[in-house]
């Protein structure tokens, strides 16, 4: 990157579950080549249709421990008590090194800790329309039981009502539009608000 190229900055989108997080970074990711978006390292094993280094980088547990001693992830979770979910950091900082716009999809506990390891990055939340919605979509999905959905939903609820610690709100009433917004964000980035609030 030369001296007076613009400096890009990460994007980290999160919001309730779903919303359509993963649809609306595969449209940018598809659309919008120039943008980095990255991809998470998990312990689970690959579902049909997923593809080791694109959908995840899928590890095992002992490789996942020694990434996080390691200092090598950028933020980390285990996801309902079973498996472990993360972002490696060094293709994180790579992108950012060679000035591309970069975009992280993860949710609001990793959100929480890269705040704290990238504190300029800008932080956007991704909303639906309505409640009524987000349960339309969840339920719609049909991936889950019922006991399963009633935890998700009030989960949800939780993650809605930290909306206001994030910089910036998108709604995500189509993926095109949700999509388009968020490209804006990554190619001509907003300052970091001075009252951004604290995690």
């Amino acid at each position: 990157m030369t001296a007076d190229a613009p400096q890009r900055r990460l994007v980290v989108l999160a919001g309730p579950t779903a919303v359509g997080k993963g649809t609306v970074c595969q449209w940018v990711r598809e659309h919008h080549p120039e943008v980095w978006v990255s991809v998470s390292a998990t312990t689970r094993a690959p579902r049909p249709g997923e593809v080791d280094g694109s959908t995840y980088h899928f590890v095992t547990p002992q490789e996942f421990s020694r990434m996080v001693e390691d200092g090598r992830m950028l933020e980390h979770a285990v996801v309902h008590g079973v498996h472990s979910y993360g972002t490696p950091r060094d293709p994180v900082e790579s992108a950012l090194e060679q000035g591309r716009p970069a975009l992280l999809e993860i949710d609001l506990q990793g959100a929480r800790q890269v705040r704290e390891a990238m504190p300029d990055a800008l932080f956007v939340f991704l909303a639906p329309p309505s409640w009524d919605e987000l349960v339309r979509r969840l339920v719609g999905r049909g991936t889950e039981d019922a006991e399963e959905r009633e935890r998700r939903l009030a989960t949800a609820e939780r993650e809605l009502a930290a909306r206001d610690w994030f910089d910036v709100s998108i709604v995500n009433e189509s993926v095109e539009r949700a999509g388009a917004d968020l490209v804006d964000l990554l190619l001509d980035p907003p300052p970091v608000p001075a009252d951004r609030r604290v995690p």
